[in-house]
C-alpha cells in the first residue's frame, strides 16, 4: 500500500513559517528582561513583566482565534497574525516608554498567538489522517529548534553586537514568514450545516474550546508545568551546581534527541495509537527529571537532557496529534488553540509558583517535587484520555477516512 504523501509544499512553507515565528519569539523571551534593566532602568520584577507579558498576549489570540478560524478560515487568520506580527516589529526601533513596550509586547503575543493557531490548524489539513502522528512530529520539530536556537542566537547577538541585532533579526524572520505564509493553501474544510450557526449563538464555552480536545490539553498542562522548571531555573541551578559550561549546551543536547527519535514516536503513534508514545514518555520524562534532581557532573546533566527530549518532547508532540484526532476537522482551530492553551498556561503558570518553592527546597528539592508532578501527569492523561483512547479515536479515524 502507498504512503499518502506527506511533505507537500504547504506542509514544508507552514512549518517553515511556524519555526521562524517562534525562533523570533523564543530570541526575544530570553533578552526581553535585560534590555529592559540596562534600557530603561527598569527593576527585575518589571524586567521580567516585559518579557512574560508576551505569553499572556499569545494566550489571548489562541483564546479567540480557534473560534474566528472555524468562521473565517485557518489562511485569513495566519495572514492577519504574521502581518500584525511584521508591522509591530518595526516599532522596537522607536523611542518609547517602558509602558507602551509592554503593550507592544502584549499586542504581538496576541498576533503570535493568532498566527501559530493557523499554522497548527492548517498544518492538521493538510497532513493525510493515516500520517497523522508522524506529521505532527514532525510539524512539532520547528517549536522545539526554535526553543534550542531562539535563546542561542539572541544572547550571541546581544552579547556581539548589541540590543538593536536582534530587533533586526526578529523583523527579518517576521517578514519571511509574510512571505512564505502568501504562498501556503489551506483546504477548506466543509461546515456542518446548521450546527456552527447554532453553536456561534450566545456564550458557550464550545465557542472558545474544543471539549473532545480538552482531556488531552489538560494531561498536556500538567507535564508543560513540570518542565518549566527547566526552561526557567536550568540557569540558576546549572551556576549553583558549578555545570554552567555544560548548562550551556542543555538545550541543544534536548533538542537533537527530539530530532533523532521523532522519525520514529510519530510512525509508531500512527500504528500502535497515541498511548504507545505517551505512557513511555511520561515515565522517561520523569527519570530524566529525577536524575536531573540530582546530578553532579556535565555528562549526567547533559544525559538528563538528552532522557527528557526523549520523554517530554515526544509526549508534546503525541499529546498534540491526540488533541487532533480527536477533533471533527471542521473544529480544527479549536482543538490547536485548545491544546496550546493547556501547554502555554502550563508553561505560563509554572514559573510563578515554582519561585515560592525554590526558596523553601532548593532546585534539587523542586525538580525532586517535579518528579511527583510528572506522575500525576501520568495519572491524568490515564484517566482523561489513555484510559479509553481506542474508543475516541476510532470513531474520527472513521469518519475521516469515510
Amino acid at each position: 500500500m502507498v504512503k499518502e504523501r506527506l511533505w507537500t509544499k504547504d506542509f514544508v512553507f507552514v512549518s517553515i513559517v511556524n519555526f521562524v515565528l517562534m525562533l523570533s519569539m523564543y530570541l526575544l523571551l530570553v533578552t526581553m528582561t535585560t534590555y529592559s534593566i540596562k534600557t530603561y532602568g527598569a527593576s527585575a520584577s518589571l524586567g521580567g513583566l516585559v518579557a512574560s507579558i508576551f505569553v499572556i498576549g499569545s494566550l489571548i489570540g489562541r483564546l479567540f482565534s480557534g473560534k474566528t478560524i472555524q468562521d473565517i478560515g485557518s489562511k485569513k487568520i495566519l495572514i492577519m497574525g504574521i502581518s500584525a506580527f511584521f508591522i509591530l516589529s518595526l516599532f522596537y526601533f522607536l523611542s518609547i516608554s517602558i509602558y507602551a513596550l509592554i503593550v507592544l509586547r502584549l499586542v504581538q503575543g496576541i498576533a503570535l498567538g493568532m498566527a501559530t493557531t493557523a499554522t497548527g490548524t492548517i498544518v492538521a489539513e493538510v497532513i493525510p489522517s493515516s500520517r497523522n502522528g508522524e506529521g505532527i512530529g514532525y510539524f512539532s520539530m520547528s517549536v522545539v529548534l526554535a526553543t534550542a536556537i531562539g535563546p542561542l542566537i539572541g544572547v550571541a547577538l546581544v552579547s556581539s553586537i548589541g540590543y538593536t541585532s536582534i530587533f533586526v533579526f526578529s523583523t527579518v524572520m517576521a517578514l519571511v514568514s509574510v512571505l512564505l505564509g502568501v504562498v501556503v493553501k489551506a483546504p477548506n474544510i466543509e461546515k456542518i450545516a446548521g450546527a456552527e450557526s447554532k453553536a456561534g449563538k450566545g456564550f458557550k464555552l464550545s465557542n472558545f474550546f474544543e471539549l473532545n480536545a480538552l482531556p488531552v490539553a489538560t494531561s498536556m498542562f500538567v507535564a508543560a508545568f513540570a518542565y518549566s522548571g527547566i526552561l526557567s531555573f536550568i540557569t540558576g541551578y546549572t551556576a549553583e551546581i558549578n555545570l554552567v559550561q555544560a548548562g550551556s549546551f542543555y538545550f541543544l543536547v534536548y533538542a537533537v534527541v527530539i530530532l533523532l527519535t521523532r522519525p520514529i514516536s510519530g510512525p509508531l503513534m500512527d500504528k500502535k495509537g497515541g498511548n504507545s508514545v505517551a505512557y513511555p514518555g511520561l515515565l522517561i520524562f520523569a527519570v530524566g527529571m529525577l536524575l536531573l534532581s540530582q546530578v553532579t557532573t556535565g555528562w549526567g546533566l547533559l544525559l538528563a537532557a538528552a532522557i527528557i527530549g526523549l520523554g517530554y518532547g515526544n509526549f508534546q508532540s503525541t499529546s498534540q496529534a491526540l488533541a487532533i484526532k480527536v477533533t471533527p476537522k471542521h473544529r480544527m482551530g479549536l482543538a490547536n488553540s485548545t491544546y496550546f492553551i493547556g501547554l502555554d498556561l502550563g508553561l505560563g503558570a509554572g514559573p510563578f509558583v515554582l519561585g515560592y518553592i525554590v526558596p523553601i527546597s532548593g532546585y534539587r528539592g523542586m525538580y525532586e517535587t517535579l518528579v511527583g508532578l510528572i506522575i500525576v501527569a501520568l495519572v491524568v492523561y490515564y484517566f482523561a484520555h489513555g484510559r479509553k483512547e481506542k474508543a475516541l479515536t476510532e470513531p474520527q479515524t472513521a469518519a475521516v477516512n469515510e
